[in-house]
C-alpha cells in the first residue's frame, strides 16, 4: 500500500520565509513538531493508503482536471484553534480557485472509493503540530511578522507519496499534473 495525497507545492521563497517563522516558534515552551520546510504544501485531498495498481488510474483521473493556473497568497502564521491550538498554520487566500480545484479532485476521485469531503475546503500550509501546548506558543505566533509569507502562481498539482518515519514524513512526487 502507498500512503498518498494530492497537493500544491509552495515556492522556495515562501518556504524560506516559513522557515524563519518556524525558527522563532521553536523557541516557545511546550512541544512542537515543526514541519520540514521542504515538505510545506497545501493538501488538496488526502487519499490515505492506496493499492500500487491504483496509482496510474488516479493520475489519469487527475489529468482530467479542468482548471487554469491561478495566484494565491500564503498568509502569516496563526494558531488553530486560537485558544488551545493543535496546529500552527498559514491561511492561504485566492479568489476561489483552490476550493474549485479541491471540488473537482473530489469528484474525479470519488469513483475510486475515496469519500467526498464534508467540510468546506480551507487551504492552509501547516508550519507545526502542537504536541504539548504552552501559552508561549501563541505568544510567539503573535510576535511573528504580520505580513504574508508570499504570493505564488499555482500551475500544477502533484500526487505525492508519504512515507512516515520517526523524524517526520518523507514525501516523494509520484506525478505532476499541469493546470
Amino acid at each position: 500500500m502507498v500512503r498518498t495525497f494530492v497537493a500544491i507545492d509552495l515556492t522556495e521563497e515562501i518556504r524560506e520565509r516559513a522557515r524563519q517563522s518556524q525558527d522563532i516558534l521553536a523557541r516557545s515552551e511546550g512541544r512542537l513538531a515543526i514541519v520540514d520546510p521542504a515538505n510545506l504544501h497545501i493538501t488538496v485531498k488526502f487519499l490515505g493508503e492506496v493499492e500500487p495498481a491504483q496509482i496510474e488510474p488516479i493520475v489519469e483521473a487527475l489529468r482530467a482536471v479542468r482548471a487554469g493556473p491561478f495566484e494565491m497568497t500564503v498568509g502569516h502564521a496563526v494558531c488553530n484553534p486560537p485558544r488551545r491550538p493543535r496546529v500552527i498554520w498559514c491561511d492561504v487566500t485566492d479568489t476561489g480557485e483552490s476550493a474549485a480545484l479541491a471540488r473537482q479532485v473530489d469528484d474525479l476521485l470519488a469513483p475510486f472509493g475515496f469519500p467526498r469531503e464534508t467540510r468546506p475546503f480551507r487551504p492552509h500550509a501547516t508550519l507545526a503540530r502542537v504536541k504539548e501546548f504552552h501559552p508561549s506558543q501563541c505568544r510567539e505566533v503573535e510576535c511573528l511578522p504580520p505580513e504574508p509569507l508570499g504570493r505564488c502562481r499555482v500551475e500544477t498539482i502533484r500526487l505525492k507519496k508519504s512515507t512516515l518515519m520517526p523524524r517526520g514524513p518523507i514525501y516523494e512526487d509520484l506525478a505532476e499534473v499541469p493546470l
